[in-house]
């Protein structure tokens, strides 16, 4: 059963989605998409099947964004996906591909929708929120 994350090591979200990938036993494929972007294709794929427009799944915080001018509105899907196979770092994380089905995992729990098999145990994430607790089970938020 493969399981792809598109993972940023420096971002805190990819790294706790990562954790909770491999809390339910599963070593997933990591593709760290800044050294390796995904092809055109591929990253028209999973945008699609995550249900997110070409720009809800672009980053705009710590990018080349605003720079770019990429908040035009006149800008096609095609010229937004040039930009962010040209600059990876536009590219939001972190994607989660599962047989199960494909989501932009932000915030990092989203990603218990799609995975095929339980947590295995308690998991709390870096900023010390507990998600899961010792029984595997989802602990629900107030929000």
């Amino acid at each position: 059963m493969e399981i792809k994350i598109y993972h940023n090591p420096a971002c805190g979200t990819s790294r706790n989605t990562l954790a909770l990938i491999r809390n339910t036993g599963i070593e997933p494929h990591i593709i760290e998409y800044l050294q390796t972007p995904p092809s055109r294709a591929d990253l028209r794929q999973i945008i699609q099947l995550a249900g997110l427009t070409v720009r809800a799944a672009m980053r705009e915080k710590g990018t080349p964004f605003a720079e770019l001018k990429l908040d035009d509105p006149s800008l096609s899907d095609d010229e937004l996906l040039d930009a962010m196979l040209a600059n990876p770092i536009l590219i939001n994380r972190p994607f989660v591909v599962t047989p199960i089905g494909v989501r932009l995992c932000r915030p990092s729990e989203l990603v218990l929708d799609i995975l095929p098999l339980p947590q295995l145990g308690a998991f709390t994430k870096e900023d010390g929120e507990a998600v899961i607790d010792a029984n595997g089970k989802r602990i629900k938020s107030n929000d």
